[in-house]
């Protein structure tokens, strides 16, 4: 069976420790447990194929900036015929603590612009995503400027264990499905 993980966030060295790259952290950290080798994905992203439990999985990290990350997510996900339940998206969530992580089966994109592309792009709100937690923001910080902002130092422990984390929550979901990483990592 083929599956397709995607990292969701801003491409460009200025973004690469900001809160909304989170999604692309959790990939890189995952990509490098599975020996992930990153080529160009026609324009508009990197992607990698890498066994996983016997299942053949595509990951992509998408250069269009998070509002259009649905553009490279569908595109590999139509080019591999792989079908929006066997697309996982990692992606960052400000209402969820550092250090934090949820799975869930589907569901809005819960105001994150990346995931609300990818639900537009595939045309259905039922993909597995595994939100990693980079909040919360405080009450009188913009939006924007807050998932923009680094992590500070005293967060990077934290944020640390929840890319460890996301790793084997990843494993866990192609080894023995989404109800025992939800239960697991929840």
């Amino acid at each position: 069976m083929q599956y397709l993980l995607a990292g969701l966030g801003n491409p460009g060295s200025q973004y690469e420790r900001t809160r909304h790259n989170a999604g692309f952290m959790a990939l890189d950290a995952a990509g490098r447990k599975w020996g992930a080798d990153w080529k160009a994905w026609q324009n508009l992203g990197a992607y990698a194929k890498v066994s996983v439990a016997g299942h053949d999985v595509f990951l992509i990290k998408p250069a269009t900036y998070m509002n259009e990350s649905g553009r490279a997510v569908s595109s590999l996900a139509r080019f591999y015929k792989i079908p929006p339940q066997n697309c996982l998206v990692c992606f960052d969530d400000v209402s969820l603590e550092v250090g934090k992580l949820r799975i869930r089966k589907n569901g809005s994109a819960g105001g994150q612009k990346g995931m609300k592309s990818v639900i537009e792009q595939l045309g259905t709100q039922d993909i597995p995503r595994l939100r990693v937690g980079v909040g919360p923001k405080p009450e009188k910080f913009d939006l924007a400027n807050f998932v923009l902002s680094n992590f500070p130092k005293s967060e990077l422990p934290a944020l640390e264990g929840a890319l460890d984390r996301a790793v084997e929550a990843l494993e866990l979901y192609f080894t023995q499905g989404i109800e025992k990483a939800m239960n697991q990592f929840n």
